[in-house]
């Protein structure tokens, strides 16, 4: 199956390193004429934070297969010409982390005819109770006084103390037959979707600082937006409080919306703190078994 993968320009590709990261990475052959590039960024009308997770190197010498396996935000607004995108990227399957209440306030996925769709909802509360009431009021306001800049890692340690099953789900799903191509993703991409990458990256063995890497890409894809809503929380905040709109501190509202390393680090060290190993927590805290883990490796990793 033709799969489709955007070109880069030249300069866009500064040094391999980086184009592991965020651009392009051209695999080995014999001749110029059969080389292939690869592009982490998949540029889509209605999401702008779909991406592939091939590229990455194994600590034990392997790479992750490009085309196989993509993270990314809600895919409700999808264009025509972006659902095309997705039938020519051979996706098999779309795995959502969106509760009910989300799929009924903005949508149900837009994907190819015969995909697979799977719905392993998270709730995005996460049982934080007052914090999360907290930020729900600051999206309204644009005061973010009340929420500090430790709610993300705050998520991601919930995040992986609390959805056992519904990770566990995932990586049972992305090792059965046929299920590849995949994509799996949350709201925005970010925190469900950063916590469920930083799990399967680990799980093929990927090192931490790559898991990080990956995860900060969100911040560069998802920049023109990030700042068009924090432009929006305020204006918000100004007439919320009737001071001028240079005057409000946007201090707290840029923390929980530019990420940071050490937001998905505490997914690493709530595992660790849990079962002594982001190995342990996969094998003991999620179930999934060495045969599970091997299926994943042989279907995702290459010399």
């Amino acid at each position: 199956m033709h799969r489709f993968y955007p070109r880069l320009t030249t300069t866009s590709c500064l040094a391999l390193s980086i184009a592991l990261l965020s651009g392009c990475a051209k695999s080995d052959t014999d001749t110029a004429d059969t080389t292939v590039t690869h592009t982490r960024h998949i540029a889509l009308d209605g999401q702008t934070n779909f991406r592939d997770l091939g590229g990455y190197a194994t600590t034990d010498g392997h790479t992750v297969k490009w085309g196989e396996v993509y993270r990314s935000g809600e895919l409700h607004a999808l264009s025509e010409a972006d659902v095309q995108k997705l039938s020519d990227l051979g996706i098999q399957t779309v795995a959502s982390f969106l509760i009910q209440n989300e799929i009924d306030a903005r949508g149900a996925d837009r994907v190819p005819e015969g995909v697979t769709e799977i719905h392993i909802p998270i709730d995005g509360a996460l049982g934080l109770g007052d914090v999360v009431n907290e930020l729900i009021d600051a999206r309204k306001t644009g005061d973010f006084s009340k929420v500090p800049a430790e709610v993300n890692p705050d998520i991601h340690r919930a995040t992986i103390s609390s959805t056992h099953e519904q990770y566990a789900a995932l990586l049972n799903a992305l090792a059965a037959p046929d299920a590849l191509p995949m994509v799996f993703h949350c709201s925005h991409g970010v925190h469900r979707t950063g916590t469920g990458a930083a799990i399967l990256l680990s799980a093929l063995g990927v090192p931490w600082e790559t898991v990080r890497g990956d995860y900060l890409l969100s911040n560069s894809y998802r920049a023109e937006e990030n700042q068009k809503r924090i432009a929006q929380l305020r204006a918000a905040n100004a007439a919320h409080t009737g001071i001028p709109e240079d005057e409000v501190d946007t201090t707290n509202i840029e923390a929980f919306y530019i990420l940071e390393g050490s937001y998905i680090d505490a997914s690493l060290e709530q595992a660790v703190a849990d079962y002594g190993s982001m190995d342990a927590y996969i094998r003991k805290g999620l179930g999934i078994s060495e045969e599970t883990i091997q299926r994943l490796k042989a279907s995702l990793l290459e010399k």
